[in-house]
């Protein structure tokens, strides 16, 4: 490979979904961090010409910085394999996986990780009734970044009410209680665990503006909690077939011990913007901003 001054990083950014504008941030972060590292960096907007657009491009790799549907769910990830160019984060099918809740929980239960219990339901069903006693969440199976989450709390008279954008087959699972946790993996490597403090639910406003959520970090809590952590998201990690960066997020009942803590979901392309998470866990494992981006660069492959 060639020195790092001409290694060409193209940096996918934006795209369709509807994480779009979360993209567009972490990119944009992401190749300014890139530059500041030292590579030569072109930010490509991921639309229809997204094809034309890399070969015209040529990069030595790939960084994906795209979030939700098309670019976390392993339909980018097929293109970068079918035109062999090196990418970051997981392949086709951990990103497919873990984007698709059902599948990745069933997955985890059978590895022995604690989830809470669910049901994919027809919209019109949820809307219709309660499909399971409250309190319950409603969210689309396939999205990410809190997207579309209805939380239905105990004494709710009635069923929700789902938006119009919402897909016709939901999740609907069981509202865990508890502190919200999350822990990033580089590699093989757990790397510490964050407190997320919001004055409310960790919904798509309190992730992504500014004093949205507090992020304690390392978290304080009991070690046997830490390790617990540690441990299911390393292993949530290989299970899936995850490469790279990862992120799983966990809800723990503290009331009781080890038994209340819940493995939510995990996150195959976590946000790289300024008020992410997993760049703070870096940084307080020794990688500031630019080297988590070399690292990451580094790693990238195809066959992922």
């Amino acid at each position: 490979m060639s020195s790092r001054a001409s290694h060409r990083v193209a940096v996918l950014l934006g795209g369709l979904s509807a994480e779009r504008e979360v993209s567009l941030s972490s990119g944009r972060e992401c190749a300014n961090a890139l530059r500041a590292a030292g590579y030569e960096t072109i930010e490509i907007d991921a639309g229809a010409d997204l094809v034309a657009r890399l070969l015209e491009v040529a990069p030595d790799c790939v960084f994906n910085a795209l979030h939700g549907r098309w670019g976390e769910d392993g339909c980018v990830q097929g293109i970068l394999e079918w035109l062999r160019m090196p990418y970051t984060h997981s392949g086709v099918l951990a990103s497919a996986l873990a984007m698709d809740k059902a599948r990745a929980k069933q997955i985890f239960k059978e590895a022995g990780l604690p989830v809470v219990e669910s049901v994919i339901a027809a919209k019109a069903d949820v809307m219709a009734r309660h499909v399971m006693p409250a309190p319950y969440v409603v969210k689309p199976n396939n999205e990410g970044s809190s997207v579309g989450v209805y939380l239905v709390m105990d004494g709710a008279n009635a069923p929700p009410q789902l938006s119009d954008e919402m897909p016709d087959q939901v999740m609907v699972e069981t509202y865990a209680p508890g502190r919200e946790m999350t822990v990033s993996v580089l590699g093989d490597r757990a790397l510490c665990v964050t407190e997320i403090i919001t004055s409310g639910w960790y919904d798509y406003a309190a992730k992504y503006q500014e004093g949205g959520s507090r992020h304690v970090v390392p978290a304080e809590i009991p070690q046997e909690i830490t390790d617990a952590c540690l441990d299911y998201a390393l292993r949530a990690h290989k299970v899936l077939g995850c490469r790279g960066l990862s992120r799983t997020d966990f809800r723990w009942d503290e009331a009781r011990g080890l038994e209340g803590l819940v493995l939510l979901e995990t996150n195959t392309q976590p946000g790289m913007t300024p008020t992410s998470l997993s760049p703070e866990q870096a940084e307080l494992c020794g990688l500031d901003f630019p080297a988590l981006m070399t690292w990451m660069v580094e790693d990238a492959s195809c066959d992922r």
